[in-house]
């Protein structure tokens, strides 16, 4: 029986608390990266930025740490002069919202009506969107301390998407539940064509599947399947929509692609490992991600080729568990 094998997890418990704490920021340059006509992506320390550029103003999807606003703030600059009008965070890790008070403080809020006349400070900062999920981390976390107010989402969204139109194109951001964590998005630049991932597809290394926070690898093979929906290739798997993973390179359908085809292999790889009774070390020392590791692995820093593994099998362990439960 599953619920007789060994019970083994990894919990990055310090990569789960959106960390503000000063960091020595003083050597990372942010480089612009131009993807189509007016979005940009920027590269710096942490996760990947996209800014989108129009009439209306500037769109920023996530905001690296706090350390980097200034440079970020100056990069934005080099592309437009209009203010910052909208902040989407993809979720809600450090790398990703640490910039958010600062970034969000150095753009205003389009207001009108009733709610400019009787609010004063309504038109104060850009609007920080983010799906309810994330939300709820930076408030309530599972652990450590909560984020001060100013970094959290003025605007959420609990359903399936939420649609926008800024800067002359329509805009879809989209929920991939159980993902990298249980709030994630990708935001979907419908004229321009372009993808931002966030950490669902993640083109550096082995995906951090956060299970502190409802991350599940089922849930990122979903989330790359339904990036594979979305993506139109000029020809075979190149080219045509661009994706701006949470990690890496600019990529296109064929990244995702390879992406997706690791992961479903590893994943019946340990699956079948666990069908046949074998224990988490029995599974390490098998070595099921041996073939990919030279692209994806670790053997140091905060997410090992070990920690990836183990967790999956865990991931994995946990659902036929919960399955004979149900029974």
């Amino acid at each position: 029986m599953i619920n007789k094998l060994m019970s083994f997890i990894i919990l990055p418990i310090a990569l789960s608390i959106p960390r503000v704490n000063a960091q020595d920021m003083s050597e990372v340059e942010i480089e612009i990266l131009p993807v189509r006509e007016n979005i940009f992506m920027l590269i710096g320390q942490g996760g990947n930025i996209t800014v989108q550029i129009g009439k209306e103003g500037v769109l920023v999807v996530d905001t690296q740490y706090a350390e980097l606003s200034d440079k970020i703030l100056t990069a934005i600059r080099s592309l437009s002069n209009r203010p910052i009008r909208y902040v989407i965070d993809t979720h809600h890790h450090s790398d990703h919202v640490g910039g958010n008070a600062n970034i969000a403080k150095a753009g205003s809020t389009i207001s009108g009506g009733n709610v400019g006349g009787d609010i004063g400070d309504a038109a104060e900062g850009a609007a920080i969107i983010a799906h309810e999920n994330a939300m709820l981390h930076m408030v309530v976390p599972e652990v450590g301390e909560a984020l001060p107010s100013e970094y959290w989402p003025t605007i959420t969204y609990f359903t399936p998407r939420r649609d926008m139109w800024f800067n002359g194109e329509g805009i879809r951001i989209e929920h991939q539940p159980n993902a990298h964590t249980d709030g994630d998005s990708i935001v979907y630049f419908r004229q321009s064509d372009v993808i931002s991932a966030g950490d669902v597809f993640n083109n550096s290394m082995y995906p951090f599947i956060d299970v502190v926070n409802g991350g599940s690898i089922q849930g990122i093979i979903k989330a790359a399947n339904n990036l594979i929906d979305l993506i139109i290739p000029v020809y075979g798997q190149e080219g045509g929509t661009l994706v701006i993973p949470g990690h890496g390179r600019l990529s296109n359908m064929a990244d995702v692609i390879n992406w997706r085809t690791m992961l479903t292999i590893i994943r019946d790889r340990i699956q079948h490992m666990i069908d046949r009774g074998m224990t988490l070390e029995e599974v390490l020392a098998a070595a099921p991600t041996q073939d990919y590791d030279a692209r994806w692995g670790r053997d140091s820093g905060f997410w090992t080729t070990t920690m990836f593994v183990s967790t999956v099998y865990q991931n994995l362990v946990d659902a036929v568990n919960a399955e004979e439960g149900t029974e």
